[in-house]
């Protein structure tokens, strides 16, 4: 098993980057991950007002997988998602669905065996550990780890959790593969522009696969597929991933692109990943649709 110590990190995704790990497809990796604000909060008392937003959103890695080539598919399984016994909160100025009627706060929960949160002395419920940044290097440049792309990055899908599968298009030899921005719960939408920051673990096997390509990342679950599109018009990015959908239906499922639509319509679902930025910024969305007895998968 590879293991990367999250003081290995990285806050852009780029080729440019030196390598914490070389490894060759299908290996197994854990990554060891900061909370979003690379440890910068620790009590209530300290306000995201104070925060080094130079330091936010970091992803442990980069890792170079040497089968990878530009037009090849990485795909990354989630196996485990471990986390720490407290989690982050904030409510952030300026940012968010509803800040205009909240004061800025930091919240400190309890996180009991990865598993547990307790909001406060009446409220608990079920955590989720989820992956918020995860992605690959664009084919030039390089992209900060806190931005949503073509290429991964910031996409906060709540989906992407233990047992998931992720696949991102490669656009650089190596892929430069990196992930972090963990979350022990997160909403669709995080309207407050956090979730549950935490740092934690995540158990991955990262392979390759040749030959094949797409536009930008799809989530497989034991149930769903899901394309992923960034835009920072709502209806745009809805769009995107609903065209992304249907393309893949007919491709893969022998459906003509009317009846893919039809199909959509009556048996998937439009989601939010992420609406809490600005009207300038992106929003983050999926398309879901389930995995449908004796229809054929949609990466094969």
């Amino acid at each position: 098993m590879n293991f990367i110590k999250r003081e290995q990190i990285s806050f852009d995704f780029s080729k440019d980057q030196t390598p914490a790990l070389t490894i060759k497809s299908g290996e197994n990796v854990t990554f060891q991950t900061h909370d979003c604000f690379s440890g910068q909060i620790t009590s209530e008392d300290d306000l995201i007002t104070e925060v080094d937003f130079s330091k936010v959103n970091p992803a442990t890695g980069p890792v170079y997988v040497e089968e990878a080539e530009p037009g090849d598919i990485l795909k990354v399984d989630i196996h485990d998602i471990q986390v720490r016994d407290w989690g982050v909160i904030c409510s952030i100025p300026d940012l968010g669905v509803l800040n205009e009627r909240a004061e800025t706060k930091t919240k400190i929960v309890s996180v009991e065996d990865s598993s547990i949160v307790q909001f406060n002395d009446e409220i608990k419920f079920d955590a989720d550990p989820m992956v918020g940044v995860i992605g690959v290097a664009p084919a030039e440049g390089s992209i900060p780890t806190g931005l949503p792309g073509n290429h991964g990055g910031n996409i906060d899908n709540h989906v992407i959790t233990k047992g998931s599968t992720v696949y991102l298009p490669i656009n650089a030899t190596g892929a430069y593969f990196g992930l972090g921005d963990v979350h022990a719960s997160m909403g669709d939408g995080e309207i407050s522009g956090t979730g549950i920051e935490i740092s934690g673990e995540v158990e991955t096997t990262i392979s390759v696969i040749k030959g094949k390509t797409i536009p930008r990342p799809m989530v497989e679950t034991s149930d769903s597929w899901y394309t992923v599109a960034i835009h920072e018009d709502t209806q745009s990015a809805i769009k995107i991933s609903s065209e992304d959908m249907q393309d893949l239906l007919v491709e893969h499922w022998n459906l003509s692109p009317t009846d893919a639509y039809l199909l959509m319509s009556v048996a998937g679902d439009v989601e939010i990943c992420q609406c809490c930025k600005p009207s300038n910024l992106d929003v983050v969305t999926r398309f879901r649709i389930p995995k449908i007895e004796n229809m054929a998968q949609l990466i094969k």
